[in-house]
């Protein structure tokens, strides 16, 4: 069931990724425009999860030192004193948006504050840039990239193989990279700085998913997939003699050489009709471990075995938990206890019913044991209890009869890893989150290991559509692909469930009545059911309506303003429009099919549509439409417009491509023309929210190109004037499906992202309209404990504890300090904060204000520091100085 959910999610992606992304991008002339970045802080509205984590990295030499790539959504690295992930590729800007898709990471294990990136999304049309390998010598905080003459596909079929990038653990100049479409094995000897190809490697792979796909996506040849280095065959500071290539050929899947890389061979005696997802070594015990499907992934697999090769004589030992009669999902995910490493574990990644299964055995594969097992079919038995409080969607609301269970063990889960410190600990990757454990090995002893999400600050969703209402519960509704959506009431806490009732896998669409915001509606796709869905309590509990003859897929759907009657323009058939909920349904009349539809926010019965360079008007509640003699608009469809909230046709358009009309529109006349904003070059989203303290008109912002620069601007005046809000180190990616403001909360915008999930900001300015707050000035003694948790060359990280010791409780803190040798903040987390040259304020985010007395909250940070790394010795907390302890 979930298999076929999300391959049509993530096609679609594509689809819309090509269809909403230009190849290049221009420069315009512009004027009046402020190119220096206001003061915004930024966040997730938490998810916590929701796509596919295909890759988790241990370093190997320093404890807690992770890393966690996606398909599309970045890299990350876990925070131990959080138990959080900091994401490392916001800085990635619209141009190059293929880069936030990682195909492979690798930590250094001589150096561990060096860490390494092969980044790129698709190897086809669909991406317009090559791939590049990223390389970071202050673990990810910072990036230099090195571009590669071929594409790399972090979301293609076959991304949850690997790791196909490597670092030589004894000589860490040396990294290998596994190149798909036949580019061959890379070698690089200078750190990731230049790359030459291996061009005595002897196989590229031939392995396709489907050679029928014309459009390069499942027809991609798969290449090389992983490598290896057996690290007891080297010493420090020299090249690791023996190193095994994964290739994706199911003759050839094995190659090693004994020299460095000189020569290669063929691996003798392998098995054939499989491809090798992972090759894990055991070097203690001299063995090779592999996982074979007979597919790439993530999503196919079908036969499988495993193996175990004695790396000493060559003898190969088919060690497979189950008959190969018996498989129908395919192994990946592999690892190996270094702390014993007798104890190896696998994953059935592509088990989409009943679950997915993980394999143990504790003698190098002589025997297993299973996560689960049948006790009298359909009832099973578990060596697991799984706790998803914390990420509670995670049942997807279901209620599944045996030998289903909810929430799922998993589906996807072609990452797999045990600490190599902690045997206790172990983490794997699924389509929707990622889980671990901290007492793994009551496996052994008989008991249950728990479960549960590790995924806190890893945001993975990919967001079409956002909407946040002027009152109600509700602060933001998202439509999201492969999890639906949510209501979020509290931005700082994860939704206890998606939309359900219809439970859609990719809501397409969505609009409240602008002047009834209990009335919501929203429109998706689903394998079979509705594709309709409404609310009349604000979101809170959802009914389906009835779908056309015809209905496909979700479209758009526009709400009247008082909620009376909506429109729809689904996939499948035309234009339609309804009185009610949905019970029926007429065809609207003078617009084409596959219009994007939106209403006025003032008139009930007029609405508004755009399709291929023309504008279209209802005056009749989308009975008829008439278009509008408004030319110069975008030629295409890559457009998003919106009717602003208490004036009665006024319209703003953004869109178009660098090949014809490109940039932001706006009608104050319903349309019926339109003047191009002369100011901005290029713009894809509108939005709007609260007006600024004294400005007549609401605020605007858009994801556009204005003065040259690419981000994220707003206006407070109309679109007069432009504030860039975002900086170079948030960008990204591509954001250019939805943007609104909020309009209780001035300078507050909700952005979207292409895999980054629902992105929001919150400005500074005071000034504007009494959304921003000030700074909180708490009073009553305090204590502060600042301590650096680690420190490495250039780079450093530190936790800081701030305890209220006095009578009375804070609603709110604001701490601030100098740092002695200039230190710089790059990444804080658990606050809000500033930097202006030594001085640093932070203050609470939305959700750690309260402190009661004797309690304490902490926030903790990464930065950077040259020549020396003291420690702050004052602290104030508004006007009171802190005792530091």
């Amino acid at each position: 069931m979930r298999r076929t959910r999300i391959l049509t999610a993530v096609l679609a992606l594509a689809a819309g990724m090509l269809m909403g992304t230009p190849p290049a991008l221009a420069a315009h002339a512009t004027a009046n425009v402020t190119l220096a970045a206001d003061t915004y802080t930024w966040h997730n509205a938490r998810i916590d999860g929701g796509g596919f984590v295909p890759g988790i990295v241990f370093n190997r030499s320093e404890k807690n030192l992770a890393y966690a790539r996606t398909d599309i959504g970045g890299a990350y690295r876990w925070s131990e004193s959080t138990q959080t992930w900091t994401p490392l590729l916001d800085s990635v800007g619209w141009d190059e948006w293929g880069h936030t898709g990682v195909v492979s990471l690798a930590s250094d294990s001589v150096d561990p504050d060096k860490v390494y990136a092969a980044v790129g999304t698709y190897t086809n049309s669909w991406d317009p840039t090559n791939g590049a390998v990223l390389r970071s010598a202050d673990r990810g905080a910072s990036w230099q990239k090195t571009d590669l003459p071929f594409k790399l596909g972090g979301n293609m079929p076959g991304r949850g193989m690997g790791e196909r990038l490597a670092v030589d653990p004894n000589k860490d100049s040396v990294l290998y990279l596994g190149a798909p479409s036949g580019k061959g094995l890379w070698r690089s000897t200078d750190s990731g700085v230049t790359w030459s190809q291996v061009t005595n490697f002897p196989d590229v792979g031939n392995y396709v998913q489907d050679s029928t796909d014309t459009t390069g996506y499942a027809s991609d040849n798969q290449g090389i997939v992983w490598v290896t280095f057996d690290e007891s065959t080297g010493t420090a500071g020299s090249a690791t003699k023996t190193v095994y290539v994964g290739v994706a050929d199911k003759d050839n899947a094995v190659y090693r050489s004994t020299d460095a890389g000189a020569t290669w061979t063929r691996l003798a005696g392998q098995p054939t009709g499989y491809l090798a997802h992972k090759g894990v070594l055991d070097a203690k015990n001299g063995y090779l471990y592999l996982a074979y499907s007979d597919k790439g992934g993530p999503y196919d697999g079908g036969k499988s075995q495993l193996w175990r090769y004695a790396t000493a004589t060559g003898t190969w030992t088919n060690i497979s938990p189950v008959a190969e009669a018996d498989t129908y999902y395919g192994f990946s995910g592999l690892t190996v206890d270094r702390q014993h490493p007798g104890t190896v574990m696998a994953t059935a990644y592509s088990s989409w019913w009943p679950d997915t299964q993980i394999f143990r055995s504790t003698d190098s594969g002589a025997t297993w044991t299973k996560a689960w097992d049948y006790t009298s079919y359909p009832n099973r038995s578990n060596r697991y209890t799984i706790d998803v409080s914390s990420s509670p969607w995670l049942t997807f609301g279901a209620s599944p009869s045996p030998p289903e269970q909810s929430p799922k063990l998993g589906w996807m889960t072609e990452a797999l890893e045990i600490d190599p410190f902690d045997s206790d600990r172990m983490m794997y990757g699924t389509g929707a989150t990622l889980y671990g454990t901290g007492d793994l090995t009551k496996w052994d002893s008989g008991g249950q290991f728990t479960v549960r999400p590790m995924v806190q600050g890893l945001e993975e969703t990919s967001v079409n559509d956002l909407a946040a209402p002027p009152s109600g519960g509700a602060q933001l509704f998202s439509a999201l692909g492969d999890i639906g959506g949510f209501r979020h009431t509290d931005l700082t806490k994860v939704p206890s469930m998606m939309y359900t009732s219809p439970t859609f896998t990719t809501t397409t669409s969505l609009d409240f009545a602008e002047s009834n915001p209990n009335t919501v509606v929203r429109v998706g796709d689903l394998d079979s059911g509705p594709h309709i869905a409404f609310s009349t309590d604000n979101g809170a509990n959802w009914f389906a309506g009835t779908d056309p003859s015809g209905v496909s897929g979700g479209g758009t759907v526009a709400a009247a303003s008082d909620g009376s009657r909506f429109v729809w323009s689904p996939a499948g058939t035309g234009v339609q429009y309804t009185t009610g909920f949905g019970s029926s349904w007429s065809a609207s009349s003078g617009i084409p099919a596959g219009a994007i539809v939106e209403s006025d926010r003032v008139d009930p019965k007029t609405f508004y549509g755009f399709k291929s360079g023309n504008f279209y008007v209802s005056t009749d509640g989308g009975a008829t439409f008439t278009a509008s003699a408004a030319t110069g608009l975008p030629s295409g469809d890559s457009v998003r417009f919106k009717a602003l909230p208490g004036t009665k046709g006024d319209v703003w358009l953004a869109g178009g491509a660098t090949d014809g009309a490109y940039g932001l529109w706006h009608s104050t006349d319903g349309g019926a023309t339109f003047a191009k904003l002369a100011n901005v070059g290029q713009a894809d989203t509108i939005g709007f929210g609260k007006a600024a303290t004294g400005a007549s008109y609401q605020t605007l912002y858009t994801s556009a190109k204005i003065g040259g620069v690419r981000g994220i601007f707003r206006s407070t005046d109309e679109g007069a004037t432009w504030t860039r809000i975002n900086d170079d180190a948030h960008q990204w990616g591509w954001t250019g499906a939805a943007i609104t403001g909020d309009p209780r909360v001035y300078g507050r915008v909700y952005v979207s992202t292409n895999g980054r999930g629902v992105i929001y900001g919150d400005t500074s300015d005071t000034g504007g309209g009494g959304g921003g707050g000030t700074d909180p000035t708490p009073s009553g003694a305090c204590s502060v404990a600042y301590t650096i948790t680690n420190q490495w060359t250039g780079g450093f990280q530190a936790d800081v504890r701030i305890t209220n010791t006095g009578s009375a409780a804070w609603s709110s803190w604001s701490l601030g300090w100098s740092f002695p040798n200039g230190q710089s903040v790059g990444q804080l987390w658990n606050a809000d904060w500033t930097q202006s040259g030594a001085n640093v304020a932070a203050r609470n985010a939305g959700w750690n204000g309260t402190v009661a007395p004797g309690s304490s909250v902490s926030f903790g940070f990464t930065g950077t520091w040259t020549g020396a790394n003291a420690e702050p010795t004052a602290f104030t907390l508004g006007d009171q100085t802190c005792t530091v302890t």
